[in-house]
């Protein structure tokens, strides 16, 4: 498995992953705590119009300055992540997690840590002090980004909230 740096001619390779998941549990917000919600259900991957969505805002992130690392099985893409271009917070100094997806016949094995790293390294060398994380609310992304040293931030980004308000939202430290 190799993981590297993708281009936004890349984008399409998207198309490859398998977003499908069991999703016995989610987490709510309430009160400024995590609350556990039991789901138990199949998410199915991605139809057309969603895989769609992706690519283009893989493709506009990058454009726009962002930095995308792949896992490569071969030439599969096994899973990827999209660090944003744009700092945010009231610093200034927040780089977003802006997608993380590994394909479900790949999981558990340490690609998303990896990918993550590579993220981290390059947040890093921007000048960023924490990676701003808008996670699904689902137990296995929460518990990922708690894993890599995600915390609960009370200084959510508004535009983040209005776009996924049921997200849990995170800052890591650089």
């Amino acid at each position: 498995m190799i993981i590297r740096q993708m281009h936004v001619n890349e984008a399409d390779k998207i198309r490859q992953i398998d977003r499908s998941e069991q999703i016995d549990r989610i987490y709510k917000m309430n009160g400024g705590q995590l609350e556990t919600v039991p789901m138990g259900h199949e998410c199915p991957t991605w139809d057309e119009e969603h895989t769609d969505e992706m690519v283009n805002r893989f493709r506009c992130e990058l454009e726009q300055g962002g930095t995308a690392y792949g896992a490569f099985d071969g030439e599969v893409l096994a899973g990827f992540g999209v660090l944003g271009h744009r700092f945010r917070g009231r610093n200034q100094d927040q780089l977003q997690v802006d997608l993380m997806y590994v394909s479900r016949p790949y999981r558990r094995q340490g690609l998303a840590t990896r990918i993550m790293n590579e993220l981290s390294r390059v947040a890093k060398e921007r000048g960023a002090s924490y990676l701003y994380i808008s996670s699904t609310e689902t137990e296995s992304a929460v518990g990922f980004y708690r894993a890599n040293g995600g915390n609960l931030t009370e200084e959510v980004d508004e535009e983040l909230y209005q776009q996924e308000p049921e997200d849990i939202h995170m800052l890591k430290k650089l």
